[in-house]
């Protein structure tokens, strides 16, 4: 059987390394020693000014829309995961999807600005599979407009821009640590400013919004994380380099194996490098995509309609909102099995299956 993902898993003496320190602190949550050594080395690695490790992407999404205390309507992408828009509402604030580039499949910056309203506050835009946003476009909008900038970069851990991270970019960038992500802490979320007062502010945010034993600052959340989570974050970041090439390996092969295939990839951002966090295929025909999902069903390969369905037609909480490309490109994209323990010998099975789904 090939799943979808599989968490990258160091190896196990790693892991022991940490768990006897932990053991003799018995300091395990509460941002111990592990969790903060890690926020710094996260921080290093990616080289932005201002870090924060907190529970997972879902929660740094939430913290980062009360942290800016937003009021009124965030235009967004409806081609993302469901805690894009979820965090939205948690913050009292109404979504407001406008549709996506077709070549890149993030959001247009066009139809942002068509879609401000006396109402609007911020943008939220996803980097959909890491691949940046036009981030000049959507800052000079911004600026036109008095609006916040909030970036999910769920996807994006390591992802540079014009030369530097894309986490600063923005008023607010978050990161996904999640166990399925190509660099992991079990669960886990980044949130990164340029600002050092709304650093603070997140800060005690994080923790209830305690600023004393006896004191509030700040209407908060508990948004901390383990030290557990922080022991696999820190051996998993020494693996780094090798992760990476196995998924640009995997990655390569793909292209190779596929490029008869009637599908493309995503049009990547060009002044920027893939990080190889998923392998998406758009189909010509939503029909032999269909197909070819099936026939490695049942060959036990299994694969993944992300995002599908639109954020904008699915969501009980949401009224219906045609989304012309959003609909379409959905509708037509699979995501392939990509992970470090997956052989070249697997992708070519894989895209021979495919092919042979097209070629009868």
């Amino acid at each position: 059987m090939i799943p979808i993902t599989k968490p990258f898993m160091p190896p196990q003496e790693e892991y022991a390394h940490y768990l006897k320190g932990i053991w003799q602190r018995q300091w395990i949550t509460n941002m111990g020693p592990l969790s903060s050594n890690l926020e710094l080395i996260i921080k290093d690695y990616l080289k932005v000014n201002h870090l924060l490790y907190v529970t997972n992407g879902t929660v740094a999404l939430e913290m980062a829309m009360k942290g800016l205390e937003l009021q009124g309507e965030v235009i967004t992408t409806a081609f993302s995961f469901v805690a894009t828009t979820s965090s939205i509402v948690w913050a009292g604030c109404q979504p407001v999807f406008v549709d996506i580039d077709a070549d890149s499949l993030n959001i247009d910056p066009a139809k942002i600005e068509e879609a401000i309203t006396e109402k609007t506050c911020a943008i939220l835009a996803t980097h959909v599979y890491g691949n940046p946003c036009d981030v000049d476009a959507i800052d000079a909008i911004a600026k036109k407009h008095n609006l916040k900038v909030i970036y999910d970069g769920a996807h994006a851990f390591g992802v540079q821009v014009n030369g530097q991270s894309i986490f600063n970019y923005g008023d607010v960038s978050i990161c996904s640590l999640h166990a399925t992500k190509l660099y992991h802490s079990i669960e886990g979320g980044l949130i990164m400013t340029n600002d050092p007062d709304f650093l603070k502010k997140l800060a005690l945010m994080r923790n209830f919004g305690f600023n004393g034993p006896e004191a509030f600052a700040e209407l908060g959340i508990n948004g901390k994380n383990s030290e557990f989570h922080a022991a696999m974050g820190l051996v998993n970041i020494t693996h780094l380099p090798e992760i990476m090439e196995k998924r640009k390996t995997i990655n390569d092969r793909y292209d190779q194996n596929l490029r008869g295939l009637r599908a493309r990839r995503p049009k990547w951002h060009e002044a920027s490098a893939n990080n190889h966090a998923y392998y998406p295929l758009i189909f010509e025909d939503i029909q032999l995509m269909l197909n070819c999902m099936e026939y490695l069903k049942v060959n036990e390969i299994f694969t993944r309609r992300y995002f599908y369905p639109s954020l904008a037609s699915s969501l009980p909480y949401m009224a219906y909102k045609k989304l012309e490309v959003t609909e379409d490109i959905s509708s037509r994209v699979l995501c392939l099995p990509l992970y470090c323990d997956l052989t070249t010998e697997e992708v070519d099975l894989i895209s021979r299956l495919m092919l042979r789904v097209q070629n009868n």
